[in-house]
C-alpha cells in the first residue's frame, strides 16, 4: 500500500464548502458549526442543498442527484480549499456512482473531512483520486460543537499539521503488543465491509495501518462485519490495527472480547481506545499517510504531516 497524495494545509482566509452527502442536517447545529469555522478565520460556504430533506426517505439530506451535485461542484470549485461534511448518517454510497470522477480528478487535491458514513466517500477518493483524506469531526456534529479538544485537534490538523504528528488518547493501550509501520486507511468498519466487491473501494488492507470504529452495532453485528472482512481476505497482510470508539455497541468488555477474538489471530499489533470516531472527544485521523503504530505506547506517529 502506497501513501496517497496529501492536499495542502489551510491558511486563514481560505474558503471551505460545507456539503451533506448523507443524512439531514439540523439548521441550528449547522449555524453553530459555521460560527466556529469563522472563528478560525475561514470563509465557510454552505452548498445549495445541505438543508434539504428527501421527499420520501427522511434519512437522506435531499435527492441523490442534488447531494452529488453539491459535492462535485464544491470539489471542482477552484476557490475552495476544502470540502467539509456536515454530518454522517446514511446516503454517501448512493451518490458515489453519480459523481464525475474524471472532472474531480482534474480539479486537483484539496481537503475532504468527515467520518462515519463518509467512510464510503473516503474509500472512493483513495481509489479514484489517489487522495489522502481526514477521518475527523464534522461541521454539524455534536462533538465538534460541544468539545473543545475535538475542535482543537481538527484545527491543528488543518492549519498546523506538524504539531499533531503523534496521535494518542488518554485510554489508549495495547490489545496486542508490538510496533508496525504502514499507510493509514479505514474508518467506520461497517462501511468498509459494505464496500466489499464495489469498484470504488480497495480490495484489501495489505501493508496498511487499519483504523476502525463504529457506532450502534451490537457485538454480534460487529462479529459479523469483522468475520466478513476476514473471510473475504480483505484483512490479509494488514500491518497493524488501531481501534477507536464503539459508542452504543454494548458493554465495552463484550465489544473488546469480539475484537480480540476476531482480530487477535492476525498476529499484528493492535491498540485499543485510541480516541477517534463517534466518541464525545474525538481525534482527527489522516487516511493515506505513512505512520508507525506503537501499541505498547498507545500511539500512532505520522511519518509526514497530515497535510502538505
Amino acid at each position: 500500500m502506497l501513501p496517497l497524495t496529501r492536499p495542502r494545509r489551510l491558511v486563514p482566509g481560505d474558503r471551505v464548502v460545507i456539503v451533506a452527502p448523507s443524512g439531514p442536517v439540523p439548521r441550528e447545529r449547522l449555524d453553530s458549526g459555521l460560527d466556529i469555522l469563522r472563528g478560525w478565520d475561514l470563509d465557510p460556504v454552505v452548498a445549495p442543498h445541505v438543508l434539504d430533506r428527501h421527499p420520501r426517505f427522511g434519512y437522506l439530506a435531499g435527492e441523490d442527484r442534488d447531494r452529488a451535485r453539491d459535492l462535485q461542484e464544491a470539489w471542482c470549485d477552484p476557490s475552495a480549499a476544502a470540502v467539509l461534511c456536515a454530518r454522517g448518517g446514511y446516503g454517501a454510497q448512493r451518490v458515489i456512482d453519480l459523481l464525475d470522477w474524471d472532472a474531480m480528478r482534474a480539479a486537483g487535491p484539496k481537503v475532504l473531512c468527515g467520518f462515519s458514513d463518509i467512510t464510503a466517500l473516503q474509500e472512493a477518493f483513495a481509489v479514484r483520486l489517489g487522495l489522502s483524506t481526514l477521518h475527523g469531526t464534522m461541521t454539524a456534529a455534536v462533538s465538534f460543537l460541544k468539545d473543545a479538544p475535538t475542535q482543537e485537534h481538527l484545527r491543528a490538523t488543518l492549519f498546523e499539521p506538524e504539531t499533531v504528528r503523534t496521535i494518542t488518547g488518554p485510554a489508549a493501550r495495547p490489545l496486542v503488543p508490538g510496533t508496525a509501520t504502514g499507510v493509514t486507511l479505514g474508518g467506520c468498519v461497517s462501511l468498509l465491509a459494505a464496500g466489499l466487491g464495489t469498484p470504488h473501494s480497495r480490495s484489501g488492507a495489505d501493508g496498511g495501518i487499519l483504523l476502525i470504529e463504529d457506532v450502534g452495532e451490537e457485538p454480534y453485528r460487529l462479529d459479523r462485519v469483522l468475520t466478513q472482512l476476514l473471510r473475504s481476505g480483505w484483512l490479509d497482510g494488514v500491518a497493524g490495527i488501531a481501534l477507536g470508539s464503539w459508542v452504543r455497541c454494548g458493554p465495552y468488555e463484550d465489544v473488546r472480547a469480539v475484537l480480540l477474538d476476531r482480530l487477535g489471530g492476525l498476529g499484528v499489533p493492535i491498540v485499543e481506545e485510541l480516541g477517534f470516531g463517534h466518541c464525545d472527544s474525538s481525534l482527527t485521523m489522516p487516511l493515506g499517510v505513512p505512520a508507525v503504530l506503537d501499541a505498547d505506547a498507545g500511539t500512532l506517529t505520522l511519518q509526514v504531516p497530515a497535510l502538505a
